[in-house]
């Protein structure tokens, strides 16, 4: 819940601007500012204060108790020019409430966290468990001197800075930062990233208590000296599903619990099968084959609890899971900046690897956070641009394949996923295509049912390119023409256009926009008979319309076939 505080009427009318904006996520606290900023300092996950910095400041010091668990604070100026993250930046999520906050108010964020000023991922901002040295390390980062990375594998990281280097490649250094499980004791500059890496098997008889299951999971990982805060699932036969011992020894950890069939359990091996959960719930091993059942190296067999004066009620046993790279297929939209949508900027700043044409690579270059090795080619290598990135990934990085408008529209999607597995993690993010830049840019010529064709046959027999557009033409669809025409290829076009003029008047609207979205951008209506082949290029979206399609005042539309529209004419 975020707390709502505000003093003035100015105030309050932001105050309620917020809340409406956030319905069910906020709370208005009335009453005098401090016993306001009091309660609501104690019952919030975060603040937003419609106050001076100063004042918040003298209000919320007696109340600070710790930067784990204080609330994450945000000030918002009363001309509403401004809203600052005050407190909690990272750990209280302020820094993110800022930016939320501005958006919605139209005001500037103010966010001086140093590794969001420098661009520097912040170590605890990766999601993982953070042990030792956090400020001395992160200082180590930013000030440029040298720190060594320790790591058990290589796991997807966001992009860390140049002094940031493998053990063993850079100049020696007194700052580490280690990727590990085992439990290892950390030096005054040294700092451990908990990777979510552990897997831990259970099996339990109807009954078992949370402490019995809870306390062999922990003592069975002190044991191996690995840590807890890597486990990242426990695991156990969907028959124990709802086992109240498991299900709540999974919730203290504060991890999900993965069940799989007997069935599937039974078909793996593991080194201590049993009769008894056979006969129980259908498989000779529940804690080894749920552990196993995702694949890995099993570190601890099968261990059973040693309650006083009773049987064993909980088995467990852990597994290592092999790290996951992580290709995110990013389509960055027909060019203009504000059509690249949020969560394609996002991918681009996580990735540590970045794979594209070097146009595109040139257009986000900007972006891109310091120590991102960037990987880019010329046209016609697209082959080895798909190969390249799936091998980065399968390496254990985090890698962005970039692409033009949307990356699975006549772009990097398809050949990247061809060559992918499942050894990987594969993220789409979708992009706005050059089709619905033109089509945004034109009017509303996609109004109706429509397709896409590319003329290009490079990749695809003229034979069978023109049995599409026929079969476009015959069904009275819209049809949009990618890369209609290039200096080597010209006649490709001129048959398309005869092919649908057989069934369309000639005086059929068809939109020509050229780089759509971008500075040096054109677009005209013309009709299928007046079109000039020759004035079409590869940059070039040519649509049709279909039968139905208009021009009306200046723009071309294709009626979607609304019933009150037809009787209203």
């Amino acid at each position: 819940m975020i707390g709502l505080i505000s003093a003035t009427a100015a105030g309050a009318v932001a105050r309620d601007r917020l809340a409406a904006a956030w319905p069910g996520r906020t709370r208005v606290y009335e009453g005098p500012v401090r016993e306001a900023v009091g309660r609501a300092f104690a019952e919030c996950e975060q603040l937003v204060c419609f106050l001076a910095t100063g004042a918040v400041v003298r209000l919320i010091a007696p109340l600070l108790a710790d930067k784990a668990s204080d609330p994450g604070v945000v000030c918002v100026d009363e001309a509403q020019r401004h809203a600052v993250s005050l407190l909690g930046g990272h750990g209280g999520g302020a820094n993110e409430l800022a930016l939320a906050v501005s958006e919605v108010l139209g005001c500037a964020p103010v966010i001086t966290t140093a590794t969001d000023a420098t661009d520097v991922p912040g170590l605890d901002t990766l999601g993982w468990p953070v042990e030792g040295a956090t400020a001395t390390v992160t200082r180590a980062i930013l000030d440029g001197t040298p720190v060594t990375l320790e790591a058990d594998a290589v796991w997807p990281l966001p992009p860390l800075p140049g002094n940031v280097t493998p053990a063993g490649t850079g100049p020696a250094a007194d700052a580490v930062l280690r990727v590990t499980d085992r439990v290892v004791e950390t030096g005054e500059r040294e700092v451990v990233l908990r990777p979510p890496s552990l897997v831990v098997g259970v099996g339990a008889s109807k009954g078992a208590s949370v402490d019995e299951v809870l306390g062999l999971v922990e003592e069975t990982l002190a044991s191996a000296g690995l840590s807890a805060r890597s486990v990242a699932a426990l695991a156990t036969v969907d028959a124990k599903a709802d086992e109240a011992g498991i299900v709540g020894a999974a919730a203290r950890l504060g991890v999900p619990l993965t069940t799989y069939a007997a069935e599937e359990l039974a078909r793996i091996d593991v080194p201590n099968p049993s009769g008894a959960p056979l006969a129980a719930v259908g498989t000779p091993s529940v804690a080894e084959a749920a552990a196993l059942a995702g694949g890995g190296e099993l570190l601890v067999p099968k261990r059973k609890s040693a309650p006083e004066g009773r049987a064993a009620m909980a088995t467990c046993a852990v597994v290592r899971k092999e790290p996951r790279g992580r290709l995110a297929v990013v389509g960055l939209g027909p060019g203009a900046r504000d059509l690249l949508t949020p969560r394609a900027r996002e991918e681009i700043r996580r990735a540590s690897v970045l794979v594209g044409l070097d146009q595109y690579v040139d257009q986000i270059r900007d972006l891109l956070r310091p120590g991102t090795r960037v990987l880019e080619s010329g046209l016609g290598a697209e082959e080895e641009r798909a190969r390249t990135a799936v091998a980065e990934a399968r390496a254990g990085h985090a890698v962005a394949l970039i692409g033009s408008g949307d990356a699975g529209v006549y772009a990097m999607a398809s050949p990247a996923l061809a060559e992918a597995s499942d050894d990987i993690d594969v993220v789409g993010v979708p992009g706005v295509t050059a089709a619905l830049a033109a089509a945004a840019i034109l009017g509303a010529p996609l109004g109706h049912d429509h397709v896409s064709i590319s003329l290009s046959d490079l990749h695809t027999p003229w034979e069978v390119i023109e049995r599409r557009v026929r079969a476009a033409a015959e069904a009275d669809i819209v049809v949009t023409f990618y890369n209609p025409r290039s200096r080597g290829r010209d006649w490709q076009l001129p048959k398309a256009l005869s092919i649908l003029a057989e069934h369309r008047e000639p005086t059929t609207p068809v939109g020509v926009v050229r780089n759509a979205s971008r500075p040096d951008g054109t677009s005209r209506l013309t009709t299928i008979a007046a079109l000039d082949p020759t004035t079409v290029d590869m940059m070039t979206v040519v649509v049709v319309g279909n039968t139905a399609a208009r021009e009306i005042a200046g723009r071309m539309v294709t009626p979607r076939g609304y019933r009150w529209q037809t009787e209203g004419s």
